[in-house]
């Protein structure tokens, strides 16, 4: 429905403009008519713990399942779980069955959104859906899908996700080919070699619950390779552009960040789960990662601390790269703050409760975390963590920066269509099986009260979420 709304007395974050305090904010007819800082006694009593108001969210990185996989997702059940989670711009990774790698593809997510809308809240389909399109034919890694025809057909870029690049050759190709159409790579870091039948995170918790661990060389190595590359292909292509997805260790933040300093053009996200979870999960412990270390940044012992109070073996903490220790997730949020992670995105990877209900290591990777990213992102900024300020930042201009000239800024913007997300921080909610609008239900966070209720998700002047209780307008 086109919007009429008047927002006074909120606390506005504008991460473009660097702009971040009391204001308020006009809507008519779903047009942003004025934005406006308030000052002085105006602002007296405002602070950024009520009613925020910030621009619609952005995640590059989903996977809404459809077509292949229509019991764990649908492209019309992931709209609505996005905007419920505050996002009006989802990227739709290409392993679906079949891969998203001609310009058909492409078009047929286009009508499966536009079939969702017709059978559906109609409002839904002003959420924006952009695709990236594989960077080989049937994701085999053998041979370049055709990059110029997806290119022309909208794509944001182009991925393997659900898989890394595999051949060094192909990865070379791929980001001169893809940099000649000024567009990036994204890839999934994992040297396979290293973690073929692995479970968990190398480490302890793993060793102590009897899995095969996954080593933090793996993710590490792989980006020092793909780093190498691009520094090799950016002396002919200088519009090459590398992003490298989910990152989840310190070391390969930090060949991240000096690849940054050496000025390539490379960027990176950081999910949800890498931020706040450790693979202490895994056993029981359901505490937030900075929870898990002392005042001295040493890990402290789930067991002897009485962290563990959930069953083990939870599948729903089955990810991939996997929950790491609490000091990798600490140089997440290191990352984070210091602007060498560019973004947060959710990693959405649901799945139908039959493919998780069984063993540990048989069931498939993957957190259903679109609608429960803010959530985990403002826990984090109350335990001083993160600032609010940063935490939208990487779920708004962060992203778009990525996406570069695939994607025009939707911020604050007067005149034109209200792309903005309202939620108050003095509201939580309760994960549960029937809040999360997403098929799957694949999430440790069940059962868990998080704070920031997503009052309204608007995004071309349409409403695409309102909350239950604050009614129609």
């Amino acid at each position: 429905m086109k919007l009429d709304l008047d927002l006074s007395r909120v606390w506005l974050v504008d991460p473009e403009r660097g702009r971040e305090g009391p204001g308020e904010v006009v809507v008519r007819g779903g047009v942003l008519r004025s934005v406006r800082s308030l000052r002085g006694d105006e602002a007296t009593g405002i602070d950024d713990r009520g009613v925020v108001v910030a621009p619609a969210f952005v995640d590059l990185h989903t996977h809404f399942r459809e077509p292949g996989n229509n019991a764990a997702e649908t492209i019309g059940s992931g709209m609505r779980a996005a905007a419920h989670g505050g996002f009006g711009t989802v990227c739709l990774m290409p392993n679906t069955q079949p891969a998203l790698q001609s310009a058909a593809a492409v078009r047929d997510v286009a009508w499966r959104a536009a079939e969702a809308v017709r059978s559906g809240p109609a409002d839904i389909g002003a959420i924006e859906l952009r695709t990236w399109g594989a960077v080989t034919v049937d994701r085999a890694g053998d041979q370049l899908a055709p990059m110029g025809e997806l290119a022309d057909a909208g794509v944001a870029g182009f991925s393997e996700d659900g898989a890394p690049i595999h051949s060094a050759v192909i990865l070379r190709s791929a980001l001169a080919y893809a940099g000649m159409l000024g567009l990036p790579i994204v890839d999934h870091p994992e040297d396979d070699s290293l973690t073929e039948g692995a479970e968990a995170s190398e480490g302890l918790i793993a060793t102590v619950l009897g899995l095969k661990g996954w080593p933090v060389a793996a993710e590490a190595a792989a980006v020092g390779r793909d780093i190498a590359i691009l520094e090799d292909v950016v002396r002919d292509v200088p519009g090459a552009r590398l992003h490298l997805t989910h990152l989840s260790t310190a070391a390969a933040l930090d060949l991240v960040r000096s690849a940054k300093a050496r000025g390539l053009p490379l960027t990176c996200d950081v999910t949800p789960h890498h931020l706040a979870l450790s693979d202490e999960w895994l056993a029981g412990s359901r505490r937030w990662a900075w929870e898990a270390v002392d005042g001295d940044g040493r890990r402290r012992d789930p067991w002897a601390d009485s962290a563990l109070v959930a069953e083990p073996y939870d599948t729903a903490t089955k990810v991939n790269p996997p929950l790491r220790s609490p000091e990798d997730a600490a140089a997440c949020r290191a990352a984070l703050r210091d602007g060498t992670a560019d973004a947060v995105a959710t990693d959405h990877a649901p799945h139908a409760e039959v493919d998780k209900a069984v063993e540990f290591g048989l069931a498939p990777n993957g957190i259903s975390g679109i609608e429960t990213a803010l959530g985990v992102l403002l826990a984090a900024v109350e335990a001083g963590e993160l600032s609010l300020g940063r935490a939208i930042e990487a779920l708004t201009a962060g992203p778009r920066r990525v996406l570069g000239g695939a994607s025009r800024p939707r911020s604050f913007v007067e005149a034109e269509p209200a792309n903005l997300v309202v939620f108050d921080r003095s509201r939580s909610w309760t994960v549960s099986r029937d809040a999360l609008r997403s098929r799957g239900k694949n999430s440790p966070l069940l059962g868990r009260t998080l704070a920031g209720e997503v009052l309204l998700t608007v995004h071309g002047g349409l409403v695409v979420h309102r909350s239950e209780d604050i009614g129609p307008s």
